[in-house]
């Protein structure tokens, strides 16, 4: 729960904040919680919809992207560093994103949403929330490949 409120707010202290939130508003919902369909996904969307509901107030949302990257065939000690560094690239590139991309791409790759549901999670269309991850997409290369082209030429 934690780590998808991340993904979309892009600030710890924030996340946190809104975490303890989502918990006293589950608990005080918890009459609503119908039975139907898992305790984890019911309280999940209440993590997913404070943390747009943050978003919205401070204007500051953030979607990912699908993303392709070359990692070592195998997983030996030596190859760890260089698997961390494409990690923290990745992440550091998705932190750039325009708000609306980050939380699209957020929700679609890490999480597991299919369009539809985006499009009801944001209130907005289908084919809203498709452009919106395929921009996102097209956005994340961009920033990927620009940090790997100024690695490649800085001097340091």
């Amino acid at each position: 729960m934690y780590n998808t409120c991340l993904r979309i707010v892009n600030d710890t202290a924030e996340a946190e904040d809104i975490m303890q939130e989502s918990f006293l508003d589950a608990f005080q919902r918890i009459g609503s919680y119908s039975g139907e369909g898992a305790f984890g996904l019911w309280l999940k969307r209440i993590v997913i919809n404070r943390s747009l509901d943050y978003l919205r107030r401070a204007k500051e949302v953030v979607s990912l992207d699908e993303i392709q990257v070359d990692l070592p065939e195998d997983t030996e000690p030596d190859h760890e560093e260089e698997l961390k560094y494409q990690v923290h690239e990745i992440k550091e590139a998705i932190s750039r994103l325009p708000d609306e991309y980050r939380v699209s791409l957020s929700l679609f790759l890490l999480e597991g949403y299919d369009h539809e549901e985006i499009s009801q999670i944001l209130n907005i269309s289908n084919q809203l929330s498709r452009t919106r991850y395929s921009r996102a997409r097209q956005k994340l290369l961009g920033i990927l490949r620009e940090n790997r082209y100024k690695n490649v030429f800085s001097f340091n």
